[in-house]
């Protein structure tokens, strides 16, 4: 691992360059680079299995990179022979600068909706509790869920628990959302309302790597937009140029499923 502190252009939050990571035999990511620029919403669409996960899990170290370049702000982590995975404090501070959502919401069962949110910057910050607790509550008034500080998970809808999610990685103000089919294991009528607290930070610039299938929703708050398939990144540009104008056959196929789908219901 090599730590370096420059950008190659004034505007990039997030350069990967060259990435592989192996499973055993499978080759999830196949030499795969892209830009993001700060401030700019950034939808990464394609079949499952296609490695779109893996990508967003390489960026946030969650998986270490087989070889390749990850670059976040000012951090550039190098892979392949003769580096290694970062550990300890690089990491951990490294990991501060990026905020990721999955699926799944993983809030700590034990835990106030609040206390959730608290916990990043006590534990990891060393902010002091009193402090942390009105970040807290800064940030779920900011998702829509001033009135929730004190509820349990288990007794929040699915919708609700996404959003504080969403606010307990806010809590690290970190320089760039990850957001991993955040809304795929929602029930059809929670989806809109956070769908609606990623479209407030889209409109306040945070810089936004979105893995989706809520095409809509990129048409609406996406700057750029790129499909994967097999590892790679098979076509990227403006998000309305893709969506309306695909110029690769396997996108062309993929989104035609989506077009169809959205043909049949208006039927």
């Amino acid at each position: 691992m090599t730590t370096e502190m420059s950008l190659q252009t004034a505007d990039a939050m997030i350069r990967i360059t060259d990435l592989h990571k192996h499973y055993g035999m499978l080759e999830a990511i196949r030499g795969l680079s892209l830009e993001v620029r700060q401030g700019d919403v950034f939808f990464v669409i394609g079949p499952s299995g296609c490695g779109k996960s893996t990508l967003l899990r390489c960026i946030n170290l969650l998986e270490e990179p087989t070889s390749g370049t990850v670059q976040v702000g000012d951090d550039i982590m190098r892979f392949g022979k003769g580096h290694r995975m970062p550990s300890g404090r690089v990491l951990s501070r490294y990991r501060t600068h990026i905020g990721m959502v999955f699926q799944q919401f993983d809030l700590f069962p034990h835990m106030t909706a609040i206390e959730n949110v608290m916990e990043g910057p006590t534990v990891v910050k060393r902010m002091p509790r009193h402090e942390a607790r009105s970040l807290a509550s800064e940030l779920l008034a900011k998702v829509g869920l001033s009135d929730k500080e004190k509820v349990y998970p288990r007794h929040l809808s699915g919708g609700q628990a996404q959003r504080v999610a969403i606010a307990r990685a806010l809590a690290m103000q970190p320089r760039v959302m990850l957001f991993d089919e955040v809304t795929s294991a929602l029930d059809p009528e929670l989806v809109g309302e956070v769908l609606e607290v990623m479209r407030k930070l889209a409109e306040e610039g945070t810089t936004m790597v979105v893995v989706t299938h809520e095409m809509g929703f990129a048409s609406e708050v996406g700057d750029r937009l790129c499909f994967m398939d097999s590892g790679l990144i098979i076509e990227e540009g403006k998000v309305a140029d893709i969506l309306a104008r695909p110029e690769n056959p396997r996108t062309q196929a993929f989104l035609a499923r989506f077009h169809d789908t959205a043909e049949a219901l208006r039927a």
